[in-house]
């Protein structure tokens, strides 16, 4: 009985197997026929391309550094088929796709980028040069009629030192009988006209080349003062820092060294609420403090309370004298540039907002 479930056994194993082994040969002769076909169109096709590539790979092999086997066989290059029926051309060390001379002409295919393998390219494109020419001055030349010259200079306004900078840089086309031409330009800054600028004489010619820089700053008869300003609204504070004079008139005082402090003060009303004094500087017109004072003030006290900047000289003995003062404020107290850098400085709060104020002698 057990010689007969052994061979039972034995029997359905062996068959097992050969299943097993006939699968296997039916799946690598599928294997074969899928593969084999395709492997050969993709070698027959484009067979002019082949050509072309196994060219250029042997004009190019001596420049890589390695010598070609002439036994070998040629690795086929596969154009893929969007790229068939374009001009393809061999790439040799300096040779230009493009001569500048020729006419730019856009290609009817520009893809993102180029296709290059093995010394070949496709050409996409090139750059016009006509684009990148500077178009020619004729301002020199192309004059309208009826004109009596031309001139050219430039105009900028420098905010941090309320300067006005004037750049002369040519005169061209002056009408003018004889050749003993002597050009010179004068320059003003309106409506004060008895103030001028000029520029060095030009000898014997109608088209002088200046090349000048002029500055126009409108002077203070006493001095001028730079501070900032800045209003923190969550901790109703108002900060202003001193931070330099210039051009101070001090009074002659024999045997003292001139010098000047700057002294602040808040107001509300007609209420003087508190000051605080710089450090005193000695011997120069144009002092630099660069000191902070903060003073406390409410929101709803923005409307009535002013700030007064008083630069005063230190005189014989106790005394003092005012050499100028700057008051900014809201509208009730001041106009003009004061009004504005107050109001700026509401407008940009925890900001500090740097000006220039002429001092004045008046209250």
């Amino acid at each position: 009985m057990s010689e007969q479930v052994a061979a039972v056994a034995g029997g359905i194993i062996g068959g097992v197997l050969l299943l097993f082994l006939i699968g296997f040969g039916v799946y690598v002769l599928l294997k074969k026929k899928c593969i084999g076909p395709s492997y050969e169109e993709l070698l027959n096709a484009s067979t002019p391309t082949q050509t072309e590539i196994t060219v250029v790979e042997q004009r190019l092999s001596p420049s890589l550094g390695y010598a070609k086997d002439p036994g070998a066989k040629s690795i086929p290059f596969i154009v893929p088929p969007k790229f068939h029926g374009r001009d393809w051309v061999g790439i040799q060390n300096g040779e230009r796709i493009q001569e500048d001379s020729e006419p730019y002409t856009a290609p009817d295919f520009l893809p993102r980028s180029s296709f290059c393998s093995m010394g070949a390219a496709y050409i996409l494109g090139s750059i016009n040069p006509a684009l990148y020419k500077y178009p020619d001055d004729n301002e020199e030349t192309d004059f309208p009629e009826g004109n009596i010259g031309r001139i050219w200079f430039a105009v900028e306004y420098e905010h941090e030192t309320e300067r006005l900078v004037v750049s002369l840089i040519k005169v061209r086309n002056l009408h003018f009988n004889s050749d003993s031409c002597n050009p010179f330009v004068k320059m003003h800054l309106l409506p004060d006209e008895r103030r001028s600028l000029q520029s060095k004489t030009k000898r014997k010619t109608l088209n002088p080349q200046f090349d000048e820089n002029f500055v126009f700053q409108p002077p203070s008869e006493y001095g001028d003062i730079q501070f900032s300003l800045s209003y923190n609204d969550y901790l109703g504070r108002l900060t202003a820092v001193v931070l330099r004079a210039k051009g101070l008139q001090f009074q002659e005082d024999h045997g003292v060294v001139s010098s000047a402090f700057v002294k602040v003060s808040l107001m509300n009303h007609n209420r003087f609420i508190k000051s605080k004094k710089t450090a005193v500087v000695l011997g120069t017109p144009n002092p630099v403090y660069n000191e902070t004072f903060s003073f406390k003030l409410e929101q709803s006290e923005l409307d009535t309370a002013s700030l007064s900047f008083s630069i005063l000289q230190n005189a014989e003995g106790d005394k003092t004298i005012l050499l100028g003062r700057v008051v900014v404020g809201p509208y009730m107290y001041t106009r003009g540039r004061e009004l504005e850098h107050w109001n700026e400085m509401l407008n940009k709060p925890k900001e500090l907002v740097k000006r220039w104020h002429a001092l004045s002698i008046s209250t």
